[in-house]
């Protein structure tokens, strides 16, 4: 049945695309394999926090050879592609832009919007694909014509958080091959294959960047403007190192000791844009960390607003518990979203994501937090 058909997927160097493009060609499918080069540290002055900065290969190089190395193993061919200037111009600038304004963006959400799932395709589109595939933990339903972004089976690495602002239109040629697999699984193909990949860690960090020391990372593009942390009284605590380098709910990293009035950790309950302050207390159950209503903007939704709100359920950060919400359409791209439960640090410039059981319908963004009709002062 898939005879002939040539699938085009994106082969990062990691064992899950690796495992993914094995399962094609198992499937009878043509195969051609993709690096995409999207960040290069020489060129975007990626010293700071880098603690591979000075390694006599960078990371992105070690990532390619591995890539290269499962090619071989496959059989198949492997072509390598720079996304470097769309990923600083689409994805980079934005993430930098957000911290500006003293939110904590998701850039991996933006990464699959402009790079994976746009630009890898534009790419793509040379080689006269009938599908592209990526190794993402997520399901595609195809059964009445209309893609459904679905959950993966495997719950703890299910990525639909992050592919959540996908328009339907860009799902429609798409494959997950290992969207039906438990990560154990896909390790055990792997392994089973001698894939050089098979035990190599997952990526973690900043989507194609990896891991950074956060503070001195963002320093080397915005200058962190030091000001007061005061607990919600006003009582000065100690100065802090740039609002930016802090999210809402933060307790590590804070520099604060015990004190007279209590030897509790501390975190971070509110920021002051206008005034840069860094409001902090000894408390992680304090009430200013919880609301029960945001506004949720630049709203990506696939398939019929009318929809049952019993049944709506969102995620205000990545692997949270589901949340049982209510919403309104304020416009066609904002959303007031209502949950009884009150949820702790609902963090401005982080995605809302909604689901119908297994389906994730579509996200925005996380704007204004309050509690009731007030305001928290989060940004």
């Amino acid at each position: 049945m898939n005879k002939n058909k040539k699938v085009i997927i994106g082969l990062s160097g990691g064992v899950d695309s690796s495992v993914a493009a094995h399962l094609l060609i198992k499937a009878g499918y043509e195969v051609e394999a993709v690096f995409m080069r999207n960040w290069d540290s020489a060129t975007n002055l990626d010293f700071k926090g880098n603690p591979t900065a000075f390694d006599e290969v960078c990371e992105q190089e070690k990532d390619y050879l591995d890539a290269v190395k499962v090619a071989n193993k496959l059989n198949i061919k492997l072509h390598k592609v720079d996304f470097i200037e769309e990923y600083w111009d689409e994805v980079f600038q934005y993430f930098l832009a957000e911290y500006n304004k003293n939110r904590t963006p998701n850039p991996d959400i933006l990464c699959n919007n402009e790079i994976k799932f746009k630009a890898f395709i534009k790419y793509a589109k040379k080689f006269d694909f009938d599908h592209i595939a990526m190794g993402h933990y997520a399901q595609i339903d195809h059964s009445n014509g209309i893609p459904k972004l679905m959950r993966a089976k495997d719950e703890n690495k299910d990525q639909t958080y992050f592919l959540s602002q996908l328009e339907t239109e860009q799902l429609e040629n798409v494959l997950f091959p290992i969207g039906n697999l438990d990560k154990s699984e896909v390790r055990k193909i792997a392994k089973e294959l001698d894939l050089a990949t098979a035990d190599k860690k997952d990526s973690t960090g900043i989507c194609f960047i990896g891991e950074r020391h956060f503070t001195d990372f963002l320093s080397n593009y915005l200058p962190a403007k030091k000001g007061d942390m005061r607990k919600l009284d006003g009582t000065f605590v100690k100065t802090h190192y740039g609002l930016m380098n802090y999210t809402i709910g933060q307790r590590k990293g804070l520099g604060i000791g015990g004190t007279k009035d209590s030897t509790n950790a501390w975190y971070v309950v509110g920021k002051d844009l206008k005034t840069n302050t860094l409001y902090v207390e000894p408390d992680s159950n304090h009430p200013n960390l919880f609301s029960n209503n945001a506004i949720i903007t630049e709203v990506k939704w696939r398939g019929s607003k009318d929809i049952n709100n019993k049944s709506l359920t969102a995620k205000f950060r990545y692997r949270q518990e589901d949340i049982n919400v209510e919403i309104e359409w304020l416009d066609d791209t904002t959303i007031k979203v209502y949950y009884n439960d009150l949820v702790k640090a609902v963090t401005p410039g982080q995605a809302c994501v909604f689901y119908d059981g297994e389906v994730c319908l579509g996200s925005g963004f996380i704007d204004t937090v309050y509690m009731d009709e007030e305001k928290r002062q989060y940004s």
